[in-house]
């Protein structure tokens, strides 16, 4: 739903939800709202929860986009590797300079 509309809610239409009569078999579909339910309940619209931003949350270190050219065969090498080559590659070149640090100290 675009948010562009101003509204909280997004292009809604509730006039058209307003006038829907539940069903038999909806109704059926419903949970039985029990005494633990209406116990663990807030009153309120909502509005003071802490809202969650978007994204994926801050890291202490991000990662940096660059752009290298290697062989093609190397490439195809390390995708065929399956899943997650990216990381194994990121932990491949990180311990190859470690080793050349301890190597050079």
């Amino acid at each position: 739903m675009p948010l562009s509309s101003g509204s909280p809610y997004g292009e809604t239409d509730f006039a058209k939800v307003d006038a829907h009569e539940i069903t038999a078999a909806e109704y059926d579909e419903l949970p039985e709202i029990t005494d633990e339910m209406v116990a663990r309940g807030v009153p309120g619209d909502g509005s003071d929860l802490p809202k969650r931003g978007r994204g994926r949350p801050p890291v202490e270190n991000p990662k940096q986009q660059v752009t290298m050219r290697l062989d093609a065969d190397l490439i195809a090498a390390m995708r065929a590797s399956g899943p997650g080559w990216q990381v194994r590659a990121n932990d491949v070149l990180r311990a190859q300079f470690r080793r050349e640090d301890s190597d050079a100290a």
